[in-house]
């Protein structure tokens, strides 16, 4: 089974045309040219499972239009969107901020899914979804080292009652290396499928590894890779996996 782990930063773009005609401009520009680029690149990987996150659920960007649902649309997913911030929060009342969210697609049957939201960060959204023979969680973490590390204890709080095995995807936002995850890998027993800790961004140069594929030790890693793709300023994961029969 392929999963595809992608950061798309909202069909915005990355490097050069991001920062004209000022810093940061291309947060505000419309998207449709570049996700289809993104959807095409999708396509060519042909995953049984998209993570994504970072994605426009239908602001003026994108024309109004869901950035999950439209590649879902196309390319034959089941789709699963949801808003990132918790309820209440001012950003979920902002205009653009309220259509930002993170998104499942598959081309599996899914048995159930659920929306968990941690107790701090302004990033909040965890979204759990149950496939037949794995329970996928897609997590953004926070920022701030401090809300990460309670971010990680609640997330190992809602993974180790699962009853099949796990794979967190995710933007873990782990600017303090890698060695951050080290407690909440040994505290769940999960590993890291990139093995050689092959750096995602920035995309135009990779210098660190802050986006994961994680999995239960019941999972085999066939094969794992980062593509040179620059749609994002993240690089996406590319992962291909097996459930060990026991």
């Amino acid at each position: 089974m392929r999963l595809l782990f992608y950061n798309i930063r909202y069909g915005t773009g990355h490097q050069n045309r991001y920062h004209l005609p000022l810093p940061f401009a291309g947060f505000f520009k419309h998207t449709t040219v570049n996700l289809q680029r993104i959807i095409n690149f999708i396509g060519s990987v042909n995953p049984d499972i998209v993570a994504l996150v970072e994605v426009d659920s239908g602001s003026y960007r994108t024309g109004h239009f869901c950035q999950a649902q439209v590649i879902a649309d196309q390319l034959g997913y089941n789709c699963i969107v949801e808003n990132k911030y918790r309820n209440g929060s001012l950003a979920n009342k902002a205009p653009v901020l309220r259509q930002q969210c993170n998104a499942l697609l598959t081309k599996q049957n899914i048995e159930d899914f659920h929306f968990h939201y941690f107790e701090q960060g302004m990033k909040r959204l965890v979204i759990q979804t149950d496939l037949r023979a794995i329970a996928i969680f897609i997590v953004h973490l926070s920022l701030k080292y401090r809300h990460r590390q309670n971010q990680l204890e609640q997330l190992h709080t809602l993974t180790r009652n699962i009853d099949k095995e796990v794979i967190i995807a995710g933007d873990f936002n782990t600017f303090w290396g890698s060695r951050e995850l080290n407690l909440f890998l040994a505290a769940t027993g999960m590993k890291n499928a990139n093995v050689f800790n092959t750096p995602s961004h920035p995309s135009h140069a990779p210098l660190r590894q802050i986006d994961f594929i994680l999995h239960s030790p019941g999972i085999r890693i066939d094969s794992f890779y980062v593509p040179e793709v620059r749609l994002s300023d993240h690089a996406p994961l590319v992962c291909d996996f097996s459930c060990v029969l026991t």
